[in-house]
């Protein structure tokens, strides 16, 4: 499928732009979503395989048991991501596959790792690893999971055991993907495994996971690991009437939730007085030890930032409001005694999934950290994409929708870039169509479309005009 010449002409400017001297350019996938071999060669049930089949849990019943089969398809796979030019592959480890009970290590799960990680090299493909995306081995979840101060002692070890395999050859480390998910999403609105809805938990979780990465940081970096980070999903969030008190407050606690109790203990060692003074009645701050604030604070190499959208949010209710029901379970069940808050639209294109598309959020979020946080390290779009309803056609799918989200997202980058923000990377998310976690196989971000009962991979006009943005960008 031949790129048409307008579209090269948009791209060969987008590639002229001023980028940083070995700006990475590379997609993201998570382990859960397409490895599959979900009891292959030792692998322990995850959080998600033990979700997965509680009745409604997650979209007509799917299962990551098959995923997208990566698992047995790597060299294949690491073929396509060379075809495309990517310099980079953002991959995550399985928990659940290198510790399946939480405790002894599993050698054939680490060597999986060992021969993506070669194969990547030998394709001249930067690994970049991340170790936690969501999939908590459910023996440690039986044990209390995130909500147990133990799980981030857990999680050093399982750091560990990854780095004794893969380290002598992966530089970058990514330690959590996404806490907000894996916290509050998991532990307060229930849309997530394990699926709970307690409150304190999820706070927990929050504390608990800081933790994990703060000690995690401090043992691969004794370990000589010289380039560490996170990655979060930000946002900004905008009040939908900025002169109403009502909607100015509740942006203001969900820029807490969604922003401030993640990014600022990382960077100031201190949770948000605003936050720990609404969230009193739940004795968060007893969660607190001496010491952790300083171990959560270990200085970082990078910071990685997910983007797919920013939040127009009020407090007051709407019948009809996108998400309502599930936005209030996760905003009021931390905040005790909370008014709701909801999103509202601005008449915007949206996605698949219904979010916005608002490419100039992504500038301003850019520009509003640097301004904001100054002592934060180098930034990465670590993940940025969108799911739309791909059709496959003569064995082609023209997805142009996705096609422009990205080219205008990158183009959002290039104008940070100009405006001070020092950007050195940016990921497609995702490399291909997969287990889309509570969505099931119903939602499609990757670049490279996936029959999901033949695996058969076919690179999408997203994935083209990627390859092509790459040529451009590097000539």
């Amino acid at each position: 499928m031949p790129l048409h010449s307008r579209l090269l002409e948009r791209i060969d400017g987008l590639g002229k732009r001023r980028w940083p001297s070995e700006f990475l350019w590379g997609s993201a996938t998570a382990a859960l979503q397409i490895e599959g071999a979900a009891r292959a060669d030792g692998k322990g049930d995850s959080i998600w395989d033990a979700f997965a089949r509680i009745p409604g849990a997650v979209a007509h019943g799917d299962t990551p048991e098959r995923a997208v089969d990566h698992y047995h398809r790597v060299p294949a796979d690491v073929r396509l991501m060379k075809d495309l030019g990517l310099t980079s592959y953002r991959f995550s480890t399985s928990w659940a596959r290198v510790v399946p009970d939480g405790r002894s290590t599993n050698s054939r799960g680490l060597d999986f790792y060992s021969r993506l990680v070669d194969e990547l090299l030998q394709a001249g493909i930067l690994p970049w690893l991340t170790l936690y995306h969501w999939d908590l081995p459910q023996a440690l979840e039986d044990g209390g999971g995130w909500a147990a101060r133990d799980t981030a002692h857990r999680f050093v070890d399982y750091a560990e055991a990854v780095h004794d395999v893969v380290g002598d050859r992966v530089d970058h480390w990514t330690t959590f993907n996404e806490p907000f998910c894996s916290s509050l999403l998991s532990y307060a609105a229930g849309l997530h495994a394990p699926g709970r809805r307690e409150p304190r938990a999820a706070l927990a979780a929050v504390h608990h996971q800081h933790v994990a990465h703060g000690r995690a940081v401090s043992a691969l970096r004794s370990r000589g690991v010289e380039q560490l980070g996170i990655t979060l999903n930000l946002t900004t969030a905008l009040p939908a009437d900025p002169e109403d008190a009502v909607d100015q407050d509740a942006a203001r606690r969900f820029d807490a939730l969604a922003n401030r109790i993640f990014l600022e203990p990382l960077v100031r060692g201190s949770y948000p007085a605003d936050f720990l003074e609404d969230v009193a009645p739940l004795r968060f701050e007893d969660l607190i030890q001496d010491g952790d604030l300083e171990v959560i604070s270990a200085p970082l190499d990078f910071l990685g930032v997910n983007y797919y959208h920013d939040d127009v949010v009020s407090g007051h209710p709407v019948a009809d409001a996108q998400f309502a029901a599930a936005t209030d379970r996760l905003i009021a069940s931390p905040y005790v005694g909370s008014e709701h808050v909801t999103f509202r639209g601005r008449g915007l294109p949206r996605t698949g999934m219904d979010w916005e598309i608002h490419p100039d959020g992504l500038r301003a979020l850019l520009l509003r950290l640097t301004a904001k946080y100054p002592m934060l390290p180098p930034l990465y779009l670590t993940e940025n994409g969108a799911a739309f309803d791909d059709v496959l056609v003569d064995g082609a799918v023209q997805d142009d929708e996705r096609t422009d989200f990205l080219l205008d997202h990158v183009a959002a980058v290039a104008d940070a870039i100009d405006g001070g923000a020092d950007v050195r990377g940016y990921f497609v998310w995702s490399l291909l169509d997969n287990f889309e976690w509570a969505w099931g196989y119903d939602k499609r971000f990757g670049i490279i479309h996936v029959d999901y009962e033949t695996f058969e991979r076919t690179p999408k006009q997203s994935a083209l005009a990627f390859a092509a943005l790459i040529e451009a960008a590097g000539s």
